[in-house]
């Protein structure tokens, strides 16, 4: 269960509290909204699990407006990446994973989460709405996910040599199935072509000035900050030899240390959804989330290669490959790693739209 100690103070209230000479017997007014039953507190760490999802560029591209029945996920405007991104696809992707989060907050707090997609009656951003199915005990293993999403980030180091096991391979094609999606295990006799087309895209889009303009905006920022990718997160530089890791989240700054190898066989893993539309790409976002922290779970780690599926030509040609049946949405490299720092995560009230969403 969430618990309303769970979550502490945020940092203002500690300045209002001691800073400003307010009484510690004084009872501070609730600052964050509750809903479905739920404690200020308890819903204030449920946004802040939501918001731990993983994004392109950690944009975070989301935010929720929470009534006493209802929360609404929303889009963020402000943080779409129109060059990488001009379709929003990752943009849902990501917010779909960050819906996942919140079903498993929401379950560790004791409510079934009813979850409609893409409500009729909602605002151009509005991409979900959650209301309470009553209350209920969460299911075991989607403790042990809830419990992980603090833990999971993208690792953009090396892995070890140790290969994934097929007990494992298994649990991870179980999970996106949960989710009503599907796992492609890149076979040997796929490798190479899908090496190409990585490569491709990356040509590509390195070639385009905005895109590198916005990619320097985004990545090899300081520690200070709350969302992009700080150096301490960037991993190497990558470099030509390289078969599977080509975006330099360094921004240039960092130098690659001597030795530094990637491995040339990951496991790599296609996310597929069998229709290709905006709720297929909240779906599949759901089902990368559950992907993602079943790995971690089992202490595996995971990036993902998304520059292929976002340049439509090379997206294409992925989904040629996968003989025309299934709409790839994400591909993944998984294996196991090392302790790896995470990206800066926004606070929690950063992501709450009070009132109306305003488009």
């Amino acid at each position: 269960m969430l618990r309303a100690e769970a979550v502490g103070p945020s940092p203002a209230s500690r300045r209002s509290r001691h800073g400003e000479g307010i009484a510690p017997a004084e009872v501070r007014m609730p600052t964050f909204p509750a809903a479905f039953g739920l404690t200020s507190c308890q819903i204030e760490q449920v946004i802040r699990l939501a918001g731990m999802a993983p994004s392109l560029h950690n944009s975070q591209p989301w935010r929720f407006r929470i009534m006493p029945h209802l929360i609404e996920l929303h889009a963020d405007p402000k943080r779409r990446l129109p060059a990488a991104d001009p379709e929003d696809r990752e943009l849902r992707l990501a917010c779909g994973a960050a819906l996942f989060n919140l079903r498993l907050a929401l379950a560790q707090a004791g409510v079934h989460p009813l979850v409609t997609l893409l409500p009729p009656l909602g605002s151009a951003t509005a991409l979900a709405e959650i209301r309470s199915g009553g209350h209920e005990h969460p299911r075991p293993g989607d403790v042990q996910l809830c419990e992980a999403i603090p833990r999971r980030h993208s690792h953009r180091q090396p892995f070890q040599n140790t290969p994934v096991s097929t007990e494992d391979r298994h649990e991870l094609v179980r999970a996106v199935q949960e989710e009503h999606t599907w796992l492609h295990v890149v076979p040997p006799g796929q490798l190479g072509t899908l090496e190409g087309l990585v490569h491709r895209a990356h040509r590509v889009q390195m070639a385009d000035e905005r895109f590198r303009a916005e990619l320097a905006a985004w990545v090899g920022r300081g520690d200070d900050g709350s969302e992009g990718v700080p150096l301490s997160a960037a991993g190497p530089k990558p470099g030509l030899q390289d078969q599977w890791v080509n975006r330099d989240f360094t921004a240039g700054q960092a130098e690659r240390a001597p030795g530094t190898k990637f491995e040339s066989h990951p496991l790599l893993a296609l996310l597929c959804s069998r229709t290709d539309d905006q709720e297929a790409e909240l779906q599949s976002g759901q089902a990368l989330q559950r992907l993602w922290l079943t790995a971690t779970a089992r202490g595996l780690a995971a990036s993902v290669i998304s520059q292929v599926l976002e340049l439509p030509e090379t997206r294409q040609e992925v989904h040629d490959l996968l003989g025309g049946h299934a709409a790839p949405q994400a591909l993944l490299r998984i294996g196991h790693g090392t302790t790896t720092a995470a990206a800066p995560r926004r606070e929690p009230a950063d992501l709450l739209i009070d009132g109306p969403a305003q488009d």
